[in-house]
Formats: structure tokens, C-alpha cells, sequence
């Protein structure tokens, strides 16, 4: 097989890559294309300013979204309201005596009313007179709070479980206390200063408890993943596993008025733990609990990779599942103006299912903070307490500004903005464009969303402002982008191969035609490359010593249709000459017989004419290294060769008029090919002599001969042969 001469041009690509995108457009490279935005996954990615985005894609106005007070610290654990518009703040850090409980006036002014020497407040309660159960954790107690004064209620350190962990409360009618504690999983009465066991699980702990309506107390654990029912008013019950859900933990519970629970199910069961070790002679024993799932994201602010689960429970007790969330950890759950709250982490995200339409719910609110942590049914709202950082927002009627701000698109070039479409009603949109990928600075000022308004830019970004009762499903916006010289990023070429598009070729003469190693990165440093091309893998043709293959890499910022033509020059010459013409693939196989003899470059020529009319169709083009024509053989001149003594000396020129010889090779009567050696032992040259001295005694001498046949040779760097023989006496 041929070998290239040279080295092949390394490419390093100019011009702008069109980005990934998330619009549908219309199909086709060229003319007017349209970025539309209408399915949730698409709107999630804007950000809203009292704007619900519903997973239908509906865009309407969310429930109004105020800041109440900022704790200056990170964790928010427990919130609770009263009628008079005070909110009940259980705060905490990662030092001890972090844990404090703030009472907050309607007007943000805030008290602290109590502070405990462990981390944090867990949980906050309310009960009648104006009392306040503040629970701390861990190795905490509960603490009943009123007119500036703490008493313990429940002490773990009393009781013969000694629990470490105090996670959840709750205050019947009567006063009676409800206390849900964890290491181990526990539930305690508190009465009249008497305190008794309720029951006990086999799972790690009691994440929450709900005291219904009807009174019956509800508890989710934290292992299992189980929700039970108790009723606290029978003596000697015991609780009743009404469902075990897929997920280990069961973070928050609520109910509505049909008498339906919501629970909320986050992490995997699978678990990790090795098996315990054989236990020999007097050890000690060591108990490890390991603490819920939910709470340790909120220290690490980490993503618990198993997202989270809603359940709900019939009055009748059928089980169903809800909702799925795979990116956001449930830790509060709220009923309120016919639909279920869930605050989330670790995105900051307040849901609203609603409850009359299944399947549907609403992305209601983005808060300034890594986790909603707390939630709270109030007469003027839902409390929404929060973590990293601690603050606490209310939640309420309709806001009254609803705007919604699309992520900003990249249209992949310079483009004319043209009308919008929007499908929905009550609302105004404004469109901005610029072209720079950041809108911070540099863009152009809101503008109605007018065709023609908008001045030309790559980049674009619209806001939605819903007026009262308006609702949005879809927004689109045409925009033609400018026509852009394609661009041809590498040629590669490779004399002895023929790829014939759909031949099979035989595993013994494949040969790979391949581009050359990219630059290291340094050396592109601030340019834009473009997008890998999935046509860069190898080629494979088959081995023919009588063809040239070239392959070539293009891209178009468009993404316009490209057809290519191939054109060469010989180095000396200065004009190129069409080779092959409207060519689709990005290779073309051509007979070397079609050039004379000599050394050529390839210019590839691309074209976007079959995206464009005539007068707007653009080209661009790129010239190959070069590379060697060469079917003629080496001549082989000047043979002579004499024999004395049983040896045989002979001499002989070689000459190539393209390429240097590269070896030759001498064989006396048919005997095996032997390497001769050129005059000055380097074979470099156009034109190399050769001098032979072989012993004719042996198996290649006939016995009685007289006369001997030698035969030579002669390759050139191409593998061109060129020989000769002559009759020696």
C-alpha cells in the first residue's frame, strides 16, 4: 500500500457552535424557525416571580409569597401560627445552644421566647392559654413554655427507653401531649405532669406524628417507612400498620377535611450494613442509630438521590401514591385552599397538589434558601420556615404581580426576531434580546413583544406578566437566524484505499483512513471549536494500490444541508481543476490514474445550497496537505553481471522520476529474493547504483551448469516494482 507523503493539516475551528437547545423548531435548517417553551420541564428552567407552573404546563398565578422574618442563623426545624397572626419559630445551628424558640409578630418583629443548650429546637406546638411546647434535639427534652417562663414537660433521661432523639409533637384537645422520639422509635403521653409509653416500633425512629380530627393518632416512621394509626383513647390499643411505603423514611403527615392522610416518603430501604461479627468472651456491646436521611441533607445540604414520594390514605384506609418528586426531598406537608403544601429541598421548592384533579400539581414558590423545612396552617396562610438560611416566608392569596422570566436561548447565531405566539389569556409579553450569553448587562431594554420590535441579536429572553385570572400555556417566538459560510474543519488523504459506500469489505485489506490527533487544549485556547462530529470515527475502505480516498470534516452554525465538491492542483501549479462535484457524503474515492504522476494538494468545497436559495448560499473551503501521485514503476538500467569461481558479480542503476527508491532485491535461477544493498548503504535517493557479489555453489547451482539467470527488483517509496534480469555465462 501507498504511503502519504506530509503531514495533514490539524484543524482548529473558528466560529460559534449552536448551543443545545430546548425548543422543537420546524424540522428544517433553513427559513424562519420558531423557540417555543410550553412543557414543564421547559418552564422550570425560567424563574418565577409569583407564578405557579403547573405539570401540564399551564402557567397562572401563584399564591402570594412574603418574607416574615430572617433568623440570622441557617436552620429553621419547626414552625407554628396562632389566630392572632404570631408565628412560633424552633431555630438551631451546629453549636450547643443553638436552640432557641422566636416568637414573630404580624409585623416581623420578633422575641425570643425560649433557649435550650442543645442544637436545635426540633419541634414547636402550640396549646391552649397561649402555651408553647418546644421540643430540642438531641439528648434534648421537652420544654412548655408561657408568659416568659420554661418548665420541662417530658424528660427522655425519666423514662426507662431513655430516647435520644425527640423529632415530632403533638397537643390533643384536652392538653394531653404527644411525643414522637427516636433511638429508640418511641411515642409518649404527657398528662397532667404523668408521662406513659404508647408504643414502641422496631424501626429507628418516629419522624412525625398528626393527631386527626376524629382523634386517632397517626405516626410515620423513620426504617420502615411505615405510617401507623393508634388510638390514644382505648386502653391497651395498639397500633396499626395502615402502610409501608417504598421509601425508608416517612418525613411529614397532614390531613383534609374528608378525613384523607398525606404522607410523605423520602430515601431508598436498601441497606448497606454488613452482617454482625461473631461475638466471643466478656465484649462490650455498642449501639449504633443512625440518623434520618431528611435531616442529615439539611446539615450536609446535600441531595438525597432517591427523591421523595406522596401518599395518600382514604378515609376508608385504601392507600395510593400521589406524586413523585426525583429531584427534591420532602420535609413539610400543609392543607390549605383545597390543595396539598409540600415544601422541599434541596432546590428551595414549595408544591401545591391539587386535590380535586388528580395528577396535577404546581410549582407555587422558589425560596431564597436551600430547604423548606417547616410548614404551618395558619387563618392568614401557610408558614413556611426554611433552612440555609433561616428565614420564614407566609404564603397566601393570589399575588398580584405574576411575572415569569424564560432562561435565556441561544439561537446559535445572529437572527432577526419576529411575532410571538402565545397560547393563552390575560397577560402581556416582553422580549429582550442581546449577544452576549448573560443578560446582567449589555441587552437590550424590554419591548413588547412587537415583530419587527426587537432588535437583531443571537441571544433572546421574554417575561410573562399574568394579569388577574390570566393563564399561559405556550409561548413561541419566530426568529431567522443569519445565513453563516459553512466551514470544513479537517481533510484527511489516503493514497492505496477505495471506500465504495454499502461494499463489504474483506477483514484482511481493511484499511482505517483517520484524521490526525486534535491540538492539545492549550493551544486552542480561546476559540471556539466546533461540536464534536459523530462522522470523526474511523473509515474503513478496502486496500487498492490504484485509488485515493479523501474524507472531511464540515459543520454548518445553521445546521443547514451541505453538499461538497473536491477539486485539485499540482504543488507547482496555481489553478484548481474540478475533481468531483455535488457530493453528499463527506468522502470521495477517485483513480490515481486519473492524475499524472506528481505531488497535489485537495480543496474541499462546502456548500449550504440545499438550504438556500442561489443568492443567499454560502461556501466555505479548505485545501489539504499534500500528497503523492505515483503509478509508475522505477526503471532498472545498466545490467551487467559476470561469473568466475563459482560467483557471480554483477551491477545495475535505478531510477524513479517521482519518488525516492526505497529498496531492491536480487534472486539467481528463481532462488529466494535477496536484499541488495545501494552504493553507499542509504537508499534516499532518485537514483540509486547497486554492486552484487553471490556464491552460485549450493542448492541454486545446477550440477554441470554453464550459464546462470540473475534477476532484480526495484521498488520506489510507492511500492511500484520496476525489474530486469540478464543471462550470465
Amino acid at each position: 500500500m501507498m504511503r502519504r507523503m506530509g503531514r495533514l493539516a490539524a484543524v482548529v475551528g473558528l466560529g460559534a457552535v449552536m448551543s443545545s437547545v430546548f425548543c422543537c423548531g420546524l424540522g428544517r435548517a433553513q427559513g424562519t424557525k420558531l423557540w417555543t417553551v410550553g412543557r414543564y420541564e421547559e418552564l422550570e428552567r425560567g424563574s418565577t416571580d409569583g407564578v405557579a407552573i403547573r405539570n401540564d404546563g399551564w402557567l397562572e398565578a401563584a399564591p402570594s409569597s412574603s418574607l416574615v422574618y430572617t433568623t440570622g442563623g441557617n436552620y429553621v426545624w419547626s414552625v407554628a401560627g396562632d389566630a392572632a397572626g404570631n408565628s412560633y419559630v424552633g431555630v438551631g445551628g451546629t453549636i450547643s445552644g443553638a436552640a432557641a424558640v422566636m416568637r414573630v409578630s404580624a409585623d416581623g418583629r420578633a422575641e425570643k421566647i425560649f433557649s435550650g443548650k442543645e442544637l436545635g429546637a426540633q419541634a414547636v406546638k402550640l396549646g391552649t392559654n397561649g402555651t408553647v411546647f418546644a421540643a430540642t434535639s438531641p439528648d434534648g427534652k421537652v420544654y412548655r413554655v408561657a408568659k416568659g417562663d420554661s418548665v420541662v414537660a417530658f424528660d427522655p433521661a425519666a423514662t426507662v427507653e431513655k430516647p435520644k432523639y425527640l423529632w415530632d409533637l403533638a397537643v390533643g384537645a384536652k392538653g394531653e401531649l404527644y411525643v414522637a422520639t427516636g433511638a429508640p422509635a418511641a411515642v409518649y403521653r404527657v398528662t397532667g405532669g404523668k408521662t406513659e409509653l404508647l408504643f414502641r416500633t422496631a424501626d429507628q425512629h418516629i419522624r412525625c406524628l398528626l393527631l386527626s380530627r376524629s382523634g386517632m393518632l397517626w405516626a410515620g416512621t423513620d426504617g420502615g417507612g411505615v405510617v401507623y394509626r393508634f388510638d390514644p383513647r382505648v386502653a391497651g390499643t395498639k397500633p396499626f400498620a395502615m402502610y409501608a411505603a417504598a421509601q425508608r423514611e416517612i418525613t411529614a403527615l397532614a390531613e383534609d377535611a374528608a378525613g384523607n392522610i398525606y404522607a410523605a416518603g423520602v430515601g431508598s430501604k436498601v441497606s448497606t450494613g454488613l452482617p454482625p461479627l461473631p461475638v466471643t468472651g466478656a465484649v462490650g456491646v455498642t449501639v449504633t442509630f443512625v440518623q434520618p436521611g431528611s435531616a442529615g441533607a439539611v446539615n450536609g445540604s446535600s441531595v438525597i438521590p432517591e427523591g421523595s414520594e406522596l401518599y395518600r390514605i382514604a378515609a376508608d384506609g385504601t392507600p395510593s401514591r400521589l406524586l413523585t418528586l426525583k429531584d427534591d426531598v420532602v420535609y413539610g406537608l400543609a392543607v390549605w385552599d383545597g390543595g396539598l403544601i409540600v415544601s422541599t429541598g434541596n432546590r428551595g421548592r414549595v408544591y401545591r397538589v391539587d386535590l380535586g384533579v388528580s395528577g396535577r400539581f404546581a410549582d407555587v414558590a422558589h425560596l431564597e434558601a436551600a430547604q423548606g423545612t417547616a410548614l404551618a396552617e395558619t387563618p392568614g396562610g401557610v408558614l413556611v420556615g426554611t433552612s440555609n438560611s433561616g428565614k420564614i416566608y407566609r404564603l397566601g392569596g393570589a399575588a398580584k404581580d405574576a411575572k415569569y422570566t424564560s432562561e435565556v436561548f441561544d439561537a446559535g447565531g445572529f437572527a432577526r426576531w419576529g411575532r410571538a405566539e402565545v397560547r393563552g389569556t390575560g397577560y402581556e409579553l416582553a422580549v429582550r434580546v442581546g449577544n452576549v450569553p448573560s443578560p446582567v448587562e449589555g441587552w437590550s431594554d424590554w419591548a413588547k413583544a412587537d415583530a419587527g420590535k426587537a432588535p437583531e441579536g443571537r441571544y433572546a429572553q421574554w417575561r410573562l406578566e399574568l394579569q388577574p385570572g390570566g393563564s399561559v400555556d405556550q409561548v413561541a417566538l419566530n426568529y431567522l437566524p443569519r445565513n453563516v459560510a459553512p466551514v470544513v474543519d479537517d481533510i484527511a488523504v489516503q493514497e492505496g484505499v477505495r471506500v465504495a459506500p454499502g461494499a463489504a469489505a474483506s477483514a484482511v485489506t481493511t484499511v482505517q483512513v483517520t484524521f490526525p490527533a486534535p491540538p492539545p487544549t492549550g493551544m486552542a485556547s480561546g476559540l471556539s471549536l466546533p461540536a464534536p462530529d459523530p462522522n470523526a470515527g474511523p473509515l474503513t475502505g478496502q486496500k487498492d494500490k490504484s485509488a485515493v480516498t479523501a474524507r472531511w470534516l464540515a459543520h454548518d452554525d445553521n445546521g443547514d444541508d451541505l453538499m461538497y465538491a473536491v477539486w485539485y492542483r499540482g504543488v507547482e501549479e496555481k489553478d484548481f481543476r474540478l475533481l468531483k462535484d455535488k457530493i453528499s457524503d463527506k468522502f470521495y474515492s477517485f483513480d490515481q490514474g486519473a492524475l499524472p504522476d506528481g505531488a497535489y494538494v485537495l480543496k474541499v468545497v462546502a456548500s449550504d445550497a440545499p438550504s438556500h436559495p442561489d443568492l443567499e448560499t454560502m461556501t466555505g473551503e479548505r485545501i489539504s496537505g499534500i500528497f503523492v501521485v505515483d503509478t509508475t514503476p522505477p526503471v532498472v538500467s545498466a545490467l551487467k553481471a559476470t561469473v568466475a569461481t563459482g560467483k557471480i558479480s554483477a551491477a545495475f542503476e535505478a531510477a524513479d522520476a517521482t519518488a525516492p527508491i526505497a529498496h531492491a532485491e536480487y534472486s539467481i535461477d528463481a532462488g529466494p529474493w535477496q536484499y541488495a544493498e545501494p552504493d553507499g548503504r542509504i537508499s534516499d535517493g532518485m537514483k540509486e547504483s547497486y554492486r552484487i557479489s553471490a556464491s552460485v555453489d549450493g542448492p541454486a547451482a545446477s550440477p554441470g551448469a554453464h550459464e546462470h539467470v540473475l534477476a532484480v527488483r526495484v521498488y520506489d517509496r510507492y511500492e511500484n516494482v520496476g525489474s530486469a534480469k540478464v543471462l550470465v555465462r
